[in-house]
């Protein structure tokens, strides 16, 4: 991979970033008032900027010397994302979550949802607008991918992973609410990193499935129920197990 490829990525991921914070201001000041709406475009754009930037951060995976790379900017993106789109939930299994505890109606939960989705798709034909546009031999590469093929073990181990990465990721997070909020956002960030450097090779770690629907679309339309079953019931199925754990175990062992 060429040098100027290492230092275009960072700076697209950074417009990204500054375009959708212009966008969330302009939502906080123009229909902060309309809540439904308000909400689907704040958790819109923030979906979209985690599915953009994620979308470009792959595309560094196997620059030397992986994997050290794409974890460090694994890091410093989550770090970044958690610390400019508080209060955003970006992940339809965190959604799930704050339903069954009661956190979010029922209205708000589908609100959030079809944001998060919405956003991830808009993210894939954002980031293949910018693809065309054929700044660096990667993105060229990227336009001509189809299925990347993440799985690379069998469904039942995939969603096993990925299960259990949802689980111990929304376990973490509700122990972590009591930390201060920059502290939590990093503790979140090496989290994250420590997933996908323990299971990214096997599934990609991803245990978002608006996030996956961006990253593979074209493999949820070649073989929708494998991916279906990896990527969207697995990880909604962990926030059950922790909803069950979290209310319910743990203060009957107390």
């Amino acid at each position: 991979m060429a040098v100027d490829e290492i230092w275009v990525s960072p700076l697209v991921m950074a417009a990204v970033m500054l375009l959708t914070a212009a966008c969330r201001a302009m939502t906080r000041h123009l229909v902060h008032h309309i809540r439904h709406l308000g909400s689907f475009l704040l958790e819109m754009f923030a979906s979209l900027q985690v599915c953009a930037c994620t979308n470009e951060l792959r595309l560094l995976a196997d620059m030397p010397p992986a994997p050290h790379v794409a974890l460090t900017l694994t890091y410093v993106l989550t770090v970044l994302h958690g610390l400019t789109l508080s209060g955003s939930t970006i992940n339809p299994s965190s959604t799930l979550e704050q339903l069954l505890r009661s956190r979010i109606s029922l209205k708000m939960s589908w609100v959030k949802t079809a944001a998060q989705f919405t956003g991830a798709v808009g993210a894939t034909f954002f980031m293949s607008f910018i693809w065309s546009l054929k700044i660096t031999k990667s993105h060229s590469g990227a336009l001509a991918q189809d299925c990347s093929n993440p799985i690379q073990t069998t469904i039942t181990e995939a969603f096993a992973l990925e299960l259990l990465f949802s689980f111990l990721f929304h376990l973490a997070v509700l122990q972590f609410d009591s930390v201060k909020f920059k502290m939590k956002v990093h503790l979140i960030a090496l989290l994250i990193t420590i997933l996908v450097y323990g299971g990214g090779h096997l599934t990609g770690a991803v245990f978002n499935p608006a996030l996956a629907l961006s990253l593979h679309a074209s493999c949820f339309r070649d073989k929708f129920w494998d991916y279906a079953l990896v990527y969207w019931m697995a990880p909604c199925l962990g926030t059950v197990l922790v909803v069950i754990v979290w209310d319910e175990l743990i203060p009957m062992l107390q």
